[in-house]
């Protein structure tokens, strides 16, 4: 196969007038191919190049040799030279000499574009009878030596790691600026060519384009533009299309960071072994990872900071199997040899990961050296260490590391100013190196069970794997979360509740585990029965609760919380556990605040309280058991079975409790009032009710009676309609609370009661009034007739004749005929005076 060529030279005019033409050419090549080569192969002396030089300093001058990319995709690798002056000194002599590379083709072998620097194929002069002879490859010359390549590189060390920073740009991005190096030789340009050949991968070294020296770099188009010094002028300051690398002054500090990559390169160029990067291509991963070349590097002991050793770590984690057995333990060793005093985290941790994945496969005597620098940087580190497996360490190094580290263990894991992670961090430490630090596991327990009571979250990572990993901390942590959930079972709750501390003890623990059975119960469904939760918790201690009352105490607080048992629940868990239960546990004011915070009309508050009072009649305070004894009068009032004097005996009680919670009153009111309304002794306990004025009282009183209960019976029995007249037609003393209610309830409840009645029932009520006395029916008749007169004539007249004073009466039982006629027992009253 032979190489499509070109010639292209300056001479004499020709036939067109033009000095410059292709001299010789490889039939075949396209007319646009030469357009575009013509625009590429020129030359231009430099600025300061003698006119006539001599053949000595014509040497000197530089040669443009380049390899560019054309618009059809195909390349062009050329070599252009002065050759001197024309005859008349009007124009400068060159020569160049291009090969044409199709699409897709690349130099025999598959050599790079800069292997050609200097070929004993390129000609400096037109062949003899315009075509050019067949050339099928152009070998490399001796000109980019390996000595001299490592010592060019060593030279510009300080620009290596920027210049590959850029070639990686550009190999990432085809819009990344153009590199443009100052060099005042042309060969040392062809040099970082091949430095960059020899870094990139080989796909884009192949397609790298550049030139080794050019007077016009705003006008190339190859990626990497060699430049004399008195060219660059102006070049610096367009950052966005140029990176300018000036060798002659020291790097330029505004570029971008150089990355990683760029640096484990340079540092593989600077130490001369660049062989490594044909080993590094052949790695698996990311081409312009850290890692592949980073642990070759290292494995080849050549020094690199601490992201290379991080990145050379987890890349090995990745691919084990990518080094020899060999290689990958002298990479370890490598990685666990440095002992620095300030080791970045990210490297530490990176080398957790290797010995972590990687330990068990190690040769003990590659293992446990890492695993020493774990142990070693977890004790001396700030930040957390994940700690190597105990199995990865000898005996050897665990007494090493034990006389070394113990004193500094004891101390941090017993200094509460360090954190409390470093702590836990430092205890398993000591675990692993056979520390004795058993005197120092309380007081850590105790930190940690405050700190996890403090924020739950604080579980997890350090705490979690030194529960693990040291059972003597977990059983001194469950110890003391017992002794917390006494005094504070909802803070313990709540901890379990985010938390997943494990609670497997030999141990009772009581308190903890009945927190822990609260906390971790399945969400349910429906209402709550709080009565089952209670077994339940106290079950869940494993002591019996009639050996330990106090569990009772901690119970309640985990089932009701800062709310009271319903009467009802109090009554069940007091005939389930007994009143000496209770007593011991102090539980008896929680059913204390049982009774007294029932709702209205709840008789089990009434029955609660007869309960309480018979049970805990030494330990209830005087205000505590006048409210009870105020319910469990509302119960014997419910159940028929109260003594004469009702209004005086809650009026009495209610002042010795002091204030009694407003539903403690109204039950207890509510029930006076219906029996009063009811029963039929209530005539002078009605009075008596009349002549306290308590508003209160009477306001319950108007309540019940505007109950429906009271309505349906009012139109049903006249009986009970000619008593409630009498009741709500009595006058009260001057000043009174009856006053105003007697008027609501006769104009409020009575009359529209009557207005339903027909005029049988109407005389029915007559006749029951009339068996009471002829005035009570005259006085119905009165207030019952159409208009206002009549009402008012009851509301003011007075029985007596004395507005606001009622007249004596006559208790019922004196005789009267009425007696058994009553109907509803309310009672006949007698009045002095007639209305």
């Amino acid at each position: 196969m032979s190489l499509g060529q070109l010639h292209y030279t300056s001479a004499p005019p020709g036939p067109d007038g033009s000095g410059f033409r292709f001299t010789a050419l490889t039939p075949g090549l396209p007319p646009s191919v030469l357009r575009e080569a013509e625009q590429l192969i020129g030359y231009e002396p430099p600025r300061n190049a003698p006119s006539r030089p001599s053949a000595s300093e014509l040497e000197a001058f530089p040669k443009a040799f380049s390899y560019s990319e054309l618009s059809d995709g195909s390349r062009l690798l050329a070599r252009t030279v002065y050759t001197g002056a024309d005859y008349s000194g009007r124009w400068g002599n060159f020569h160049a000499h291009a090969v044409h590379l199709a699409p897709g083709r690349q130099l025999p072998d598959g050599a790079l574009p800069v292997s050609a620097w200097e070929s004993p194929g390129w000609a400096t002069a037109t062949p003899e009878g315009g075509a050019p002879p067949p050339l099928a490859a152009l070998p490399p010359s001796g000109g980019l030596d390996r000595d001299g390549l490592i010592a060019f590189a060593a030279s510009r060390a300080p620009w290596l790691a920027a210049v590959f920073t850029d070639l990686q740009r550009q190999a990432e991005d085809e819009t990344a600026p153009q590199i443009v190096l100052v060099e005042p030789d042309s060969a040392d340009v062809a040099r970082w060519v091949v430095l960059a050949g020899t870094v990139l991968p080989r796909e884009a070294a192949h397609r790298l384009t550049f030139t080794t020296y050019t007077r016009r770099p705003h006008l190339a188009g190859q990626r990497i533009i060699g430049v004399l010094p008195d060219d660059a002028h102006g070049l610096a300051g367009s950052g966005r299309r140029y990176r300018v690398h000036d060798c002659a002054v020291p790097p330029a500090q505004d570029g971008p960071e150089p990355t990683p990559w760029a640096v484990a390169a340079a540092r593989v160029w600077s130490d001369g072994s660049f062989e490594l990067f044909r080993r590094a291509a052949r790695l698996p991963g990311d081409p312009f990872g850290a890692g592949p070349v980073s642990a070759l590097a290292l494995c080849a002991g050549i020094d690199l900071p601490s992201p290379h050793r991080t990145a050379a770590a987890l890349w090995a984690c990745e691919h084990p199997a990518a080094l020899g057995e060999q290689e990958l333990d002298g990479l370890v060793r490598t990685l666990a040899a440095s002992r620095r005093e300030a080791v970045p985290a990210a490297e530490t941790a990176a080398l957790a990961e290797l010995s972590a994945r990687l330990g068990g496969d190690l040769r003990p005597e590659t293992a446990a050296p890492l695993a020493a620098r774990l142990l070693v940087a977890a004790v001396r580190s700030a930040e957390p260490v994940r700690l190597p497996a105990r199995g990865v360490l000898t005996d050897e190094v665990v007494r090493q590391l034990a006389a070394e580290l113990g004193p500094e263990l004891r101390s941090g894991i017993g200094d509460a100013s360090g954190g409390l992670a470093r702590a836990l961090r430092l205890l398993r430490v000591a675990g692993l190196l056979a520390v004795d630090c058993g005197d120092l596991v309380r007081p850590l327990a105790r930190r940690s069970a405050s700190a996890l009571l403090a924020d739950p979250s604080a579980y997890g990572g350090e705490l979690h794997e030194t529960l693990t990993d040291r059972p003597d901390l977990h059983t001194a942590l469950l110890r003391e979360l017992d002794v917390a959930a006494l005094s504070g079972p909802a803070a313990v709750t709540v901890l379990l509740e985010r938390a997943p501390v494990p609670l497997e003890s030999l141990e009772a623990l009581p308190y903890l585990r009945m927190c822990g059975v609260t906390a971790r119960r399945p969400a349910g469904s429906g209402s709550r029965d709080r009565n089952g939760e209670l077994r339940a918790v106290l079950e869940a201690a494993g002591v019996s609760v009639f050996a330990h009352p106090p569990l009772l105490r901690i119970a309640f607080r985990l089932v009701w919380g800062s709310t009271a048992p319903t009467p009802e629940e109090a009554r069940y868990v007091l005939a389930e556990t007994g009143a000496d239960v209770h007593r011991a546990a102090e539980t008896w004011p929680f059913l204390v605040t049982a009774a007294l915070s029932g709702r209205p009309g709840d008789p089990q508050a009434d029955e609660l309280a007869h309960e309480l009072l018979a049970a805990f009649a030494k330990e209830l305070q005087p205000h505590d058991r006048a409210a009870l004894l105020l319910l469990e009068f509302a119960r014997d009032l419910r159940a028929g079975g109260a003594p004469p004097g009702w209004v005086d005996r809650v009026l009495g009680l209610r002042s010795t409790a002091g204030p009694v919670n407003p539903p403690v009153l109204e039950h207890v009111f509510g029930e006076l009032a219906r029996r009063l309304l009811t029963d039929p002794r209530a005539g002078r306990e009605l009075d008596e009710l009349i002549r306290s004025g308590d508003a209160a009282l009477c306001a319950a009183y108007e309540r019940a009676a505007r109950e429906g209960g009271v309505r349906s019976r009012l139109l049903r029995d006249p009986h009970y309609f000619a008593d409630r007249f009498v009741d709500w037609n009595t006058q009260a003393p001057a000043g009174g609370a009856w006053g105003g209610v007697r008027g609501a309830l006769l104009d409020g409840v009575l009359r529209p009661a009557a207005r339903e009645l027909t005029a049988e029932d109407l005389a029915a009520v007559e006749g029951a009034l009339a068996r009471r006395g002829a005035r009570h029916a005259e006085e119905f008749r009165t207030w019952n007739r159409p208009g206002a007169l009549g009402r008012l004539g009851l509301r003011f007249g007075g029985r007596d004749g004395r507005q606001g004073k009622a007249s004596p009466r006559r208790r019922r039982g004196s005789g009267s005929d009425s007696d058994s006629d009553s109907g509803s027992g309310s009672g006949e009253r007698y009045r002095d005076g007639g209305a």
